[in-house]
């Protein structure tokens, strides 16, 4: 399926704060817009869990996105030329994957890829990573391996809006940490991206999902993955 062309991520140039959740964002955060002008973070525009991939690598990009069930542009306000630049894409990782396999023979692709990872590495405070999973493994026993590693890499890398930024995450708060779950299963574990990506409204989204997600939940609480 053909990922939607709609979907735009800005890096604003000021001060921001999500409409949504209220967290203070500050420069340079990564936001969606409303239809009343208003910012979402990441998080609570449900495009959290999609990976950065910076322009660029023509090829690459198009792959990407060809396999991408969700994908979204990231433009940035050029003050010199006074126009939107595009800065690269959002899509999800199995999509990037893919497309970095189909690129293997070519040697520029491989440098792209140890060049992404040591960027993933450099974005991610690896104590405070160790310390979100082990909270996820603690309120949820039966979380699949690995997942709560996957969960706590993507709520706590550094680029604003994610959930595991905020404040009551960082003191590894119960509610924090079982929203980034929430999150991960909503996205790993249902159709809601295809949902998104077909043009649904997210709340309605959100909605047709739900009983997908509780009933995950309540497993990975109870200690059944």
């Amino acid at each position: 399926m053909a990922p939607s062309p709609d979907l735009k991520v800005f890096i604003s140039s000021r001060d921001s704060c999500c409409d949504e959740c209220g967290e203070t964002l500050g420069r340079q955060a990564w936001i969606t817009l409303t239809p009343n002008k208003g910012a979402l973070c990441l998080s609570c525009a449900d495009l959290d869990h999609l990976v950065f991939l910076p322009a660029g690598d023509v090829a690459l990009t198009r792959r990407a996105r060809k396999y991408a069930t969700l994908s979204a542009l990231v433009l940035q306000w050029s003050r010199a030329r006074k126009r939107y630049e595009r800065q690269g894409v959002l899509v999800e990782e199995a999509a990037l994957a893919q497309a970095e396999a189909d690129c293997l023979a070519d040697s520029d692709v491989r440098a792209h890829r140890r060049q992404r990872a040591a960027a993933r590495e450099a974005e991610l405070d690896r104590h405070y990573v160790e310390r979100f999973s082990a909270q996820v493994r603690t309120l949820f026993p039966g979380c699949p391996p690995d997942r709560d590693r996957l969960i706590g890499e993507h709520a706590c890398q550094k680029y604003s809006g994610r959930v595991g930024r905020s404040a009551a995450a960082k003191q590894l708060g119960d509610e924090a940490v079982r929203l980034a779950v929430i999150a991960h299963i909503r996205h790993a574990e249902t159709p809601y991206d295809t949902l998104l990506a077909q043009g649904e409204e997210r709340r309605s989204a959100r909605a047709r999902v739900e009983p997908a997600v509780t009933r995950v939940l309540r497993q990975w609480e109870a200690g059944r993955g």
